[in-house]
């Protein structure tokens, strides 16, 4: 099922099927603006339920749903969950902005689209050619975020694993955005993130330059303390060159040269889950 799911919800998120009211922001934030307020997400156990809510609901409805019509009920549960966690539209729509303004030459649209694709990042850069890189430093770390974390959780953890994740990283970027300071949340996403994003990041060492890669991943992979946004970036600029420059704008040689390394990272990610599915330690 993690693999029919998987393959569904890609090809519904690249050929933008979901409605934006039904992408997973949109639907947290209407249960966030429906049940929580900042003051009851100010004590430990306001955070705790308000993280675990969602997955236990789904949890609830998986038992539910388990066993009829011959699992088929299940799996299109799976894939339901699957499309929601990965669809993100609004993403694409501020990448694709950026590529057009690098494109037209428009250096200030570039900075304003590169602002907005990572709102917690202060961005610091002193030329086209380092937005470029900075960019795509930015493009390897949301696909790790927003795609290969929620993949893996959804592969060994299933549904309930995807959405406790995505749950505790909604929370995380709407405590940074809203400057609330919650406790928990930068605990609960460190862990949550610290074995993926050393899996995750390891792939970058295999579909791009090893050598470089694997020392990049084993100064900061093998660190127990280090944050998984230094793990996967640096892993990935580390396994990957730049291309001839051609004709392409300074502001996007880094990005795509990252950007092509993340599809050949997330390719190689479904080939292992269909290997696992073949051998039965996937379901």
């Amino acid at each position: 099922m993690a693999l029919f799911s998987l393959l569904v919800a890609i090809l519904v998120e690249r050929m933008k099927l979901l409605p934006s009211g039904w992408q997973f922001d949109s639907v947290m934030t209407r249960y966030q603006k429906q049940f929580w307020d900042s003051q009851s997400l100010k004590s430990p156990f306001g955070v705790v339920i308000a993280i675990v809510l969602p997955a236990l609901l789904v949890l609830l409805i998986s038992f539910l749903l388990d066993g009829i019509f011959f699992d088929l009920l299940s799996l299109l549960f799976w894939v339901l969950i699957s499309i929601i966690c990965f669809s993100h539209q609004t993403l694409r729509i501020v990448f694709k902005q950026y590529i057009q303004a690098a494109c037209r030459g428009d250096v200030q649209a570039c900075y304003c689209y590169a602002s907005e694709l990572d709102s917690t990042e202060h961005l610091d850069v002193v030329d086209e050619q380092d937005l470029g890189r900075k960019v795509g430093q930015m493009v390897a770390w949301i696909n790790y975020r927003y795609y290969g974390a929620v993949a893996l959780y959804l592969i060994f953890l299933g549904p309930v694993g995807a959405i406790l994740y995505c749950t505790v990283r909604f929370y995380s970027e709407y405590n940074s955005k809203n400057k609330l300071e919650m406790p928990l949340v930068d605990r609960l996403q460190m862990i949550f993130d610290w074995l993926p994003s050393r899996v995750f990041s390891f792939g970058y060492v295999l579909s791009g330059q090893f050598s470089e890669g694997l020392s990049a991943w084993r100064q900061y992979g093998l660190s127990v303390n280090t944050e998984a946004k230094t793990i996967v970036t640096h892993t990935a600029v580390a396994a990957e060159s730049l291309p001839e420059a051609g004709d392409a704008p300074l502001s996007v040689q880094s990005t795509l040269a990252l950007l092509a390394l993340s599809k050949r990272n997330f390719v190689l990610l479904l080939t292992m889950v269909s290997v696992l599915t073949i051998f039965g330690f996937v379901s």
